[in-house]
């Protein structure tokens, strides 16, 4: 099987791509990422036969090339930060949606099976005392440019299927946590401001709940649905890992040995969700999937863990994130 990987440098993406590599040694990997500041060259490094190609997924013209020469395209590549789209909307609007056409567009040409990877946050939030979780049936109400841009390449993807019957599946899944996160990101940027001594800080009162996912866990659903999924379907990937911001930022103080109490708080985001839960009974019955991860406390210190071992990966990236912040005063 050949397979093409967009945003395979990033996050979820790397993880993806190395899960591959080690699980499945007869897939042929070529990884399409724009290396941007969250993609990176060194979270691919040591892999064997892994091909790496610079460029966009709006780019009609490469991902026309490398789709036709795929069997299968798993389509990661995506702006995710909420605050970055407060703050400039518009290449949220270019890779998500842009892109996302483009690539429906190669697949429907060329007869490739197409996976498109999403998010939870396309269904809004939900109270805090609310028991509800989302579902696949679960109405769109996202409330971020990064979240609405999400909704719609989902929507696209639906419409292609339908109009065009293009072989695809669709999975949005809860909040991952592991190695090669950028230090940007919640979870790394408390790890590494506790490695470094700084107080973790924390969004409002810390009482957003997001439900938390190994990434790990989350490639292997990934690869359950490519393999057995039902096509036109979506399935909803989480691992009853709910637990609010003040909750983790305190785990994490466990894990350093450090005082409960030893964090800032810092003003809140506009348009802060207050609650994601994922309820993946879908996905565990049709496919038989179940998380390995599934003691949160134990997956966060493997993941301090990989951030102590692996300082060279993330210790330039550091400094000018930390200076983002600091202009807004967090």
């Amino acid at each position: 099987m050949r397979v093409l990987i967009t945003g395979g440098a990033g996050f979820i993406g790397a993880n993806f791509v190395r899960q591959t590599v080690r699980e499945r040694p007869g897939v042929a990997v070529t990884v399409l990422d724009a290396l941007t500041y969250a993609g990176d060259r060194a979270s691919l490094a040591g892999l064997e036969g892994v091909e790496l190609v610079v460029g966009s997924v709006a780019d009609a013209e490469l991902v026309d090339r490398l789709v036709a020469g795929s069997d299968l395209v798993v389509h990661f590549a995506a702006e995710s930060h909420n605050d970055n789209s407060l703050n400039d909307p518009s290449p949220f609007v270019q890779t998500n949606l842009v892109g996302t056409y483009t690539l429906l567009e190669a697949v429907r040409r060329h007869g490739v099976r197409f996976h498109h990877i999403s998010t939870d946050e396309v269904y809004g939030d939900l109270e805090l005392d609310d028991p509800a979780k989302f579902t696949d049936r679960t109405p769109y109400n996202p409330s971020s440019p990064y979240s609405s841009t999400k909704a719609g390449s989902d929507l696209l993807v639906r419409a292609w299927v339908r109009s065009f019957g293009v072989e695809a599946t669709i999975s949005n899944c809860s909040n991952n946590y592991g190695p090669y996160q950028h230090v940007e990101k919640f979870i790394p940027r408390q790890i590494t401001n506790l490695i470094d001594g700084v107080r973790p800080r924390l969004y409002g009162a810390g009482l957003n709940v997001r439900d938390w996912i190994h990434v790990e866990d989350h490639n292997a659903a990934v690869w359950a649905i490519i393999d057995s999924g039902r096509i036109g379907e979506t399935y909803l990937i989480g691992a009853d890992g709910e637990k609010n911001n003040l909750e983790v930022v305190q785990t994490l103080l466990e894990v350093f040995g450090r005082d409960a109490g030893d964090f800032d708080h810092v003003a809140d985001r506009p348009g802060h969700d207050l609650r994601y839960a994922i309820d993946a009974s879908k996905l565990r019955e049709e496919l038989g999937w179940e998380p390995r991860f599934t003691d949160f406390r134990s997956g966060l210190e493997t993941t301090v863990d990989w951030y102590r071992d692996n300082e060279a990966w993330w210790r330039p990236r550091k400094a000018a994130v930390e200076t983002k912040y600091a202009a807004t005063g967090q």
